[in-house]
């Protein structure tokens, strides 16, 4: 796969750059298949697996999948969330919020969302298009200037000096959303990625700066010929608060997470929430977990609003809070009487934007890789023929996860949506869990017709 991005790399190199840009304690679980939680707190509705199509008996190979992890000591917790019909089926919590400490996971622990943010982002930029303020095929620099004269890396000289193209098209708003305007992350090994390194891109003092960097650094590769993993999300934000006058997070609470009641959702956890902050882990080489904070103290990041808001990786949630965004998506852009989006907004957000030359298995992150049925939408990838992608999910089915391992996805087709929390930093096992999530709860769907 081009680009090098094997699933641990991607973690690892996504730590590096995130962790730089950016209750009462119950005896914790030990064997067994999780503790059974109430579905937030009554706040939801509810069913019985059998009465929505799924085998409480099949279920309990996720059960034994999440706890499995934890027994190994693979990972400390984890809570998962499954819904159908819009009714809750199975919310369960699994081992230890801290390991040290054996404070218990439980369903209101505040979880690092990273790269889960970019969906979040992704819904704030579809609220200001359907206000007519931006359009899929609008050149990026016609709401950032900065980037009018961008050029394109086409390779290097005898001399060792860069050669520079002009690009064959402006790259547009549709490619920034689908990770093919030709940005990156600057953690690969290519000349440009060097240059985002030198800059200190993400390591920026505010979006602006940000921007004003990137306007410097040429485009890895020609918009629309390349997929690659991207700062694109970052730059959404920027946009974000230049069209709507808010900064991102004033943005989000506004039009997102008040209106949702995502209650715990933002971009950093407050004195008096803290105690519920998961300890976040690094995977080791050897597989062992190691506290990315002082073993046994209460974690020490995102304690304050940051002054670069990151769109693509910066938010915290319980699952409640992102069980409710993506819920809401899976309504067609509904929930509880609150409209954020309409239906054809929710669509035209969710299915695939990438052209059969970037289906080809070339171009990935981890084990996501862009192929024949397997793409990728505004700001989340889309399966849109399961067959070919040989996966069990539905036609139109929408995910992405995080860096520290959570992850989700709706499925429109079955009327699916899964919620999985985790705390795990630069485990190759992270894209494997997910995967073999999809497969237990899928497994366990016997009579999808109800």
């Amino acid at each position: 796969m081009k680009k090098g991005r094997g699933p641990r790399l991607l973690a690892v190199m996504t730590l590096g750059m995130l962790m730089a840009a950016t209750a009462t304690a119950q005896k914790p679980a030990k064997g067994g298949h999780g503790t059974k939680t109430a579905a937030a707190e009554g706040a939801w509705p509810t069913a019985t697996p059998e009465s929505v199509g799924f085998s409480s008996e099949r279920l309990e190979r996720l059960h034994a999948l999440i706890q499995g992890e934890i027994d190994q000591k693979q990972l400390a917790g984890a809570v998962t969330l499954l819904a159908r019909h819009g009714k809750i089926v199975d919310f369960r919590t699994y081992g230890q919020r801290d390991m040290a400490t054996g404070a218990a996971m439980t369903k209101d622990t505040i979880f690092r969302d990273y790269s889960m943010t970019k969906p979040v982002t992704g819904v704030a930029m579809m609220i200001l298009y359907e206000e007519g303020k931006w359009q899929p095929q609008d050149p990026i620099a016609r709401y950032i200037p900065e980037f009018a004269h961008l050029k394109v890396f086409a390779g290097m000289d005898n001399e060792g000096k860069m050669i520079l193209a002009d690009p064959e098209h402006a790259p547009t708003m549709r490619e920034l959303m689908s990770h093919s305007a030709g940005f990156t992350y600057g953690f690969g090994n290519t000349v440009i990625d060097a240059m985002y390194r030198q800059e200190g891109v993400m390591h920026s003092a505010n979006l602006q700066e940000m921007i004003d960097k990137l306007a410097k650094i040429p485009l890895a590769y020609q918009p629309g010929k390349e997929w690659s993993y991207s700062a694109s999300m970052d730059i959404e934000g920027y946009i974000v608060e230049k069209l709507s006058g808010q900064t991102l997070p004033d943005f989000m609470r506004d039009h997102i997470f008040t209106p949702l009641g995502m209650k715990d959702a933002g971009f950093y956890v407050p004195e008096d929430k803290r105690a519920r902050f998961a300890t976040n882990y690094r995977a080791e080489a050897d597989g062992h977990l190691t506290p990315t904070s002082p073993a046994g103290q209460a974690p020490t990041d995102y304690t304050t609003q940051p002054t670069m808001p990151s769109g693509g990786g910066g938010l915290v949630s319980t699952i409640d809070d992102y069980y409710r965004l993506v819920q809401m998506l899976a309504n067609g852009g509904e929930l509880n009487g609150q409209r954020i989006l309409a239906p054809a907004t929710v669509h035209l957000m969710t299915t695939n934007k990438l052209g059969e030359n970037l289906l080809t298995g070339q171009f990935g992150a981890g084990m996501h890789v862009m192929r024949p049925g397997f793409g990728y939408g505004f700001n989340c990838a889309v399966i849109f023929d399961p067959a070919a992608a040989a996966l069990p999910d539905g036609p139109g089915t929408f995910f992405w996860d995080g860096a520290a391992g959570t992850w989700f996805w709706v499925d429109p087709a079955n009327d699916v949506v899964f919620v999985g929390m985790i705390q795990r930093m630069g485990g190759s096992d992270n894209h494997s869990l997910l995967y073999r999530s999809h497969a237990t709860v899928y497994g366990a769907l016997v009579d999808p017709s109800k």
